[in-house]
């Protein structure tokens, strides 16, 4: 199976709810990135295993979002490295407001497991819907 197909894989189960299988395609080892100023974690550092993803970042989206999906559009094959463009979309429940945001998400591969996962997303956009700061 290419590292293309393993992604594609790991989205169909994250948009099923099948959160085993995401976090089995991953190294135990997993070094994941949210954008730097996404609330989820601010700073940029790294989420490491796959149980800090689920734990601090999977649970939370699960709990804190009305209907949050991930819409993967384009995927780029790089061979180890694999880069996708998307959307997420979804209603933060505390705030009541919809998200229709863009992303680009790029995978990081070794012995056909993901070892590293850096988000670039709008994360002002981000916060605004998740009520962190003020209409501009």
């Amino acid at each position: 199976m290419s590292n293309v197909d393993v992604i594609k894989n790991a989205y169909e189960a994250f948009g099923r709810g099948d959160v085993p299988a995401v976090l089995g395609a991953m190294d135990p080892e997993i070094e994941w990135h949210e954008a730097e100023g996404n609330p989820y974690m601010p700073s940029g550092e790294a989420f490491i295993g796959p149980d800090a993803v689920l734990n601090q970042l999977f649970a939370r989206l699960a709990v804190e979002w009305d209907g949050f999906e991930v819409h993967p559009n384009l995927f780029y094959d790089a061979g180890e490295t694999v880069i996708i463009e998307g959307r997420y979309t979804g209603t933060f429940k505390a705030t009541g407001k919809e998200q229709d945001t863009q992303f680009c998400h790029i995978w990081h591969f070794k012995g056909g497991k993901i070892t590293k996962f850096q988000q670039y997303t709008n994360t002002a956009a981000l916060q605004e819907v998740m009520g962190m700061h003020a209409n501009s």
